[in-house]
């Protein structure tokens, strides 16, 4: 199925900053049982480091096996898959560069097993950029620039609570930047990503989708900035014009206010906090970030590394849990939309039978 060779789908696991709440919510999550009914996890840290959040978590109930390489991976169980062998000076709590080099480690070996077909999607446990920054070796911005970077394609930041999704234009950038970087063409291509997305990796065949505008009132008719009236509306026309469902723009406020996002399979944000304040407000802890436009299936949980509460066994896995199963369906999705439009004949009547 998918990706790998494997019966269930191979879930690669990156750690995130050891320092972080990251391997505690990745082993609370795995701590049920019925999860490798559903796919092979394996962890790409060092079973030292797991070892050392299992017992800060209390969970010494929870078995793993250790594997030097994925192919090793054993189904049904949860895999730790040993990066490196160094001793790690963990520090709950604190920023540290020197624990970050392993975080990026984990990251790079995760990406570098599903590269090889080894593993099906990869869920990424929190980092933090500034552990993680490197000027002249690893210039860290996120996991989704860094994706983007990886693979040499513009990547899109999709946020997702049930049927309840956003994504966003631009993300980590200073919001004196954001005019200028929403231009029409990207905007356009960011649209038309988003509505592939959707339909691949959602199996939503006519998505619906809606633009939020950049400033407040969506402009007001050009009385608060014309990036509305000569920028966005024209791109949500001209989309419109080419058969897709997008509406817009919309004054953000009000549509929230409305509860408009019901309506809709999807919400376009111009810019971080537009749309991440009102998804976080209204997700309740189960948000999942998922990282769309290039061919790796990855998401994660909508937290950061949790320094505050690390240690203490407080984290709450439930955005983690939820972050596996979308990179599950993602992976079903991709390959019912692989069957049929490789043999769509073949596929019909295989939903025949099954029918």
């Amino acid at each position: 199925m998918g990706h790998t060779k494997h019966s269930l789908p191979v879930i690669g696991v990156s750690c995130g900053d050891l320092n972080g709440i990251g391997l505690e919510v990745v082993l609370k999550t795995f701590s049920d049982n019925r999860f490798f009914e559903l796919c092979t996890p394996v962890i790409f840290a060092n079973a030292k480091v797991v070892s050392y959040h299992r017992k800060a978590c209390n969970l010494t109930q929870l078995h793993y096996q250790q594997i030097k390489h994925i192919s090793e991976a054993h189904p049904g169980k949860l895999n730790v898959c040993n990066v490196w062998e160094d001793n790690v000076n963990i520090e709950l709590g604190k920023v540290s560069k020197e624990v970050g080099v392993f975080a990026v480690q984990s990251l790079k070996a995760c990406v570098a097993a599903y590269d090889n077909g080894e593993v099906d999607a990869i869920v990424t446990a929190p980092i933090h950029k500034e552990a993680c920054y490197d000027d002249q070796h690893f210039p860290f911005s996120g996991h989704t620039g860094y994706f983007a970077e990886h693979y040499k394609q513009r990547a899109l930041m999709l946020l997702c609570s049930g049927d309840f999704r956003v994504a966003l234009v631009t993300d980590h950038i200073p919001i004196d930047n954001v005019s200028e970087t929403i231009t029409a063409d990207r905007l356009q291509t960011f649209i038309e990503k988003l509505y592939a997305g959707l339909k691949v990796d959602f199996g939503i065949q006519k998505p619906r989708i809606a633009v939020l505008g950049l400033n407040p009132h969506a402009g007001d008719g050009g009385l608060i900035g014309d990036e509305d009236n000569l920028v966005i509306a024209p791109v949500v026309q001209a989309k419109r014009d080419d058969g897709m469902l997008v509406f817009g723009p919309f004054p953000a406020d009000g549509f929230f206010g409305k509860s408009q996002q019901n309506s809709v399979d999807a919400v376009v944000a111009m810019y971080h906090d537009q749309g991440l304040a009102p998804f976080k407000a209204l997700s309740f802890g189960t948000g999942v970030n998922v990282t769309l436009g290039l061919p790796i299936v990855r998401t994660s949980p909508d937290h950061g590394t949790g320094f505050d509460i690390a240690g203490n066994n407080e984290a709450d896995e439930q955005s983690f849990r939820s972050a596996v199963f979308q990179a599950l369906d993602i992976v079903k999705n991709r390959q019912l939309h692989k069957e049929l439009t490789e043999n769509p004949l073949k596929f019909q009547r295989k939903i025949q039978r099954d029918s």
